[in-house]
């Protein structure tokens, strides 16, 4: 009986599928290891996850196979023992093979089936080559025994430099599409121009730096995923940032908002970003960043999912963001309502001298036993003068109301405004669904301090008391 041409058809669609199955592949053969385990993995910003392993033969051969396509960008060759790696790029050819011996390795290793990796070999040994000639010249320099020896060595050093740069150059100009012209495209520092072509023709340190920040993105796409695996990228945001951004809540969130504007076209990039700066600022180094990352939730969390995000990072991200909220630098602070050591209620609030320094501490805590009389020192010699006042927090945990009490009259903390905060208290709070204090203060830890205006809003907060001092002195010289 003769076979229906559909049956025929349908088995060489199957056979076409299983041979497509495996959308990545790549071939290994590393020497001289035999009957061990290598691992695949990449660069993530300063991390360096391993995401596969395969054992090689007797021929010192294996292969990585994935059902999908891996993301774009520079992966690792890890050898047994994780004792070392070579990096290889993924980008538009995903199956490919490579041949090397880690005896020695930038003469022995081969691509084939990848274009993008011969040119990465290449340039590797090609650099690696130049930079031990640099490295070499460099320790003649260091022994030279005159001026002119010394600045005959430095004049080799630029030109070994300016021929590396030229190498790259001619690198891009000839492979503008490939992915190790992208990335050294990227890499590449703005060149500020000769004094003579600044205004006036002479160099003018402003126009400088405008130069530098204006171009130095030139050439980096914040929709380019490769980005995200290779070494260069988070060093380079992170210089930005910290040096080239005024630092300010504002300036900040400019900066953030348009490189994700950019980043929400490539679900990699969005996520590397949004991760990158919720990691910083949800613990603040400055006290505006507080202003920083609140943005953050609410502009991209409070009302957006993603795939990527767990219930536990989603929870964190959630419950910083609603402590920060409360008490957010330059806002008003929330007022507080305790009893003090009659039990009479104290408001924060009805507080009207010029500045108010609130503490949240802990009679129990020995750090705070050895704070808070040095903390008297300076309000007595210098902050009581001034008309301002401490309205000290304490809390209670495993002491009692004596511990509290005997402190304060053994250390004659007088003149402030001591009240107590009572376990009874704070759960009174939580279980009528109203923030605990410490809620409302972020108190993580104690001591904590604040310094607040005669409107009580936040000039200052969780800094340690010197650093409270210098912003109130400045606060009092500036009036």
């Amino acid at each position: 009986m003769k076979r229906p041409v559909f049956t025929i058809f349908f088995l060489q669609l199957f056979f076409s599928l299983c041979a497509q199955n495996n959308e990545f592949e790549l071939k290994v053969t590393l020497k001289p290891f035999k009957k061990q385990y290598i691992y695949l993995g990449y660069y993530y910003g300063k991390q360096k996850p391993i995401i596969d392993s395969v054992i090689l033969d007797d021929n010192s051969f294996g292969i990585f196979k994935r059902a999908k396509k891996l993301e774009k960008g520079i992966y690792l060759i890890g050898y047994p023992g994780k004792a070392g790696y070579f990096e290889v790029l993924i980008d538009k050819e995903q199956k490919f093979s490579v041949i090397a011996d880690t005896a020695n390795l930038l003469n022995t290793i081969k691509f084939a089936g990848s274009p993008d990796n011969v040119l990465f070999a290449d340039y590797q040994k090609n650099t690696a080559s130049r930079g031990k000639e640099i490295e070499l010249t460099k320790s003649k320099r260091a022994l030279a025994k005159s001026a002119a020896d010394s600045a005959k060595w430095e004049a080799v050093i630029k030109k070994s430099g300016n021929e590396i740069q030229e190498y790259r150059d001619n690198l891009i100009k000839q492979n503008p599409n490939s992915t190790i012209a992208v990335l050294l495209k990227a890499m590449k520092d703005p060149v500020i121009p000769a004094a003579e072509k600044h205004p006036g023709g002479k160099y003018d340190s402003l126009y400088a730096y405008r130069y530098y920040k204006n171009h130095y993105w030139d050439n980096t796409y914040f929709f380019d995923e490769r980005l995200v695996r290779t070494t260069f990228f988070e060093e380079k945001l992170d210089r930005y940032f910290e040096q080239l951004i005024y630092p300010d809540p504002d300036s900040v969130i400019k900066e953030i908002d348009w490189m994700l504007a950019y980043a929400t076209a490539n679900d990699e990039m969005q996520k590397f970003l949004l991760a990158k700066f919720a990691n910083r600022y949800i613990v603040p180094k400055y006290m505006w960043d507080d202003r920083v990352f609140v943005h953050l939730f609410e502009k991209y969390f409070s009302e957006k999912n993603y795939t990527w995000l767990t219930e536990k990072g989603k929870k964190n991200i959630f419950d910083r963001a609603y402590s920060m909220m409360a008490n957010l630098f330059g806002t008003q602070a929330a007022d507080i309502e305790l009893p003090d050591s009659t039990g009479k209620t104290r408001n924060l609030f009805s507080l009207t001298d010029l500045y108010t320094v609130v503490l949240f501490w802990d009679p129990t805590c020995s750090h705070c036993k050895e704070t808070l009389p040095r903390i008297d020192s300076i309000y007595k010699a210098k902050w009581e003068p001034a008309h301002v006042k401490i309205f000290a927090v304490a809390k209670e945990t495993d002491g009692t109301k004596k511990d509290w009490l005997n402190f304060v009259n053994d250390h004659r903390l007088d003149n402030w405004v001591h009240v107590y905060y009572s376990k009874a208290d704070n759960d009174a709070r939580v279980n009528n669904n109203i923030p605990s204090y410490y809620q409302l203060y972020d108190v993580q830890t104690v001591p904590t301090l604040y310094l607040l205006d005669k409107d009580k809003r936040i000039l200052a907060k969780k800094i340690p008391f010197e650093q409270i001092d210098e912003v109130l002195q400045y606060k009092l010289k500036s009036q």
